[in-house]
């Protein structure tokens, strides 16, 4: 029991861990080559918001993954406690940094989380079956 709780709270560490170095490193590359700038965010150009939300929503679903498939049990539940996690963590993000604009960007982020979270679980859960149905 105590080893298969460890085990847990390490998959969801190492989902955490995969999406934010990701997240993290993209958007260092990004703001080093001079395409990105973080502060103001909003001298960046729509089109590259929009692709930041599509690595950051490309992230999650990995981070989320790795959790599912590092899980001792029940992927898909490891997988959306981190997306519960990131939404409460998006949202409190959201009311804390409103005055900073797009607003649309954070509530990209907000309403994707979940649907990310579901989607790496997703992957793990049809790895599973597929590996079960070819043996």
């Amino acid at each position: 029991m105590k080893n298969s709780i460890f085990k847990s709270i390490i998959a969801i560490l190492a989902g955490f861990a995969t999406g934010a170095i990701l997240s993290i490193g993209t958007d260092f590359i990004l703001e080093q080559e001079g395409m990105m700038k973080t502060k103001p965010f909003s001298d960046n150009p729509w089109w590259l918001i929009v692709m930041v939300v599509f690595y950051r929503t490309v992230y999650n679903v990995t981070g989320c993954y790795v959790a599912a498939r590092l899980a001792p049990s029940r992927p898909m539940l490891h997988a959306m406690l981190i997306g519960y996690i990131g939404l409460a963590l998006g949202i409190a993000g959201a009311i804390v940094m409103w005055d900073v604009p797009p607003h649309w960007y954070p509530i990209a982020l907000i309403g994707l989380t979940l649907p990310s979270a579901w989607l790496g679980g997703k992957f793990v859960e049809q790895n599973k079956l597929a590996t079960t149905n070819s043996k």
